[in-house]
């Protein structure tokens, strides 16, 4: 796993907001928040895509997992407060080129773990080779498909937004 290499404190100290705009430029972002969008017109799911470029050293120091940040970031940006439990969290720290997916209950339960795994796997093959934009719609596209299955499109609308964040 990436983020337990012994130099990966430096890897989050030199990477910073500069980085997520070389990976993830303002017409990218606009990219994706469009297939976020054309996505959740096909199904009931809420997709969230975040990228947050490093952790503070100290957090790395305390070996502080993706995982682990992608469940707080997924309460902070209330992913899980939605009607149908439906938000899915696309969680991607920069420094450490990790994807995490965090899904609410109501969806976790009918996708699972394998299938999440699976997509973050094809992301960060992705990112390895530099192709962030590429890395990331593949992704929204496997989650959306995952997503028709369980929450086909039906009442309710947009509930959380659309537009990437950056943390």
């Amino acid at each position: 796993m990436p983020w337990q290499r012994p130099m990966r404190w430096w890897r989050h100290a030199i990477t910073d907001r500069a980085d997520v705009n070389r990976a993830f430029p303002a017409d990218a972002l606009d990219r994706l928040e469009r297939a976020i969008a054309a996505a959740e017109a096909r199904h009931a799911g809420q997709i969230v895509f975040a990228i947050e470029p490093a952790l503070p050293v100290a957090r790395v120091l305390a070996k502080l997992s993706p995982r682990e940040r992608a469940i707080e970031v997924f309460g902070h940006l209330r992913v899980w407060d939605t009607e149908r439990n439906n938000g899915v969290l696309v969680y991607l720290l920069l420094a450490d080129r990790d994807v995490e997916i965090v899904a609410d209950r109501g969806i976790h339960r009918h996708v699972g773990e394998a299938a999440w795994q699976q997509v973050c796997e094809t992301m960060e093959d992705a990112y390895r080779d530099g192709r962030f934009e590429d890395g990331a719609i593949a992704g929204i596209e496997a989650i959306s498909a995952l997503l028709a299955k369980a929450f086909p499109r039906g009442e309710g609308g947009n509930e959380l937004p659309n537009r990437p964040v950056v943390i």
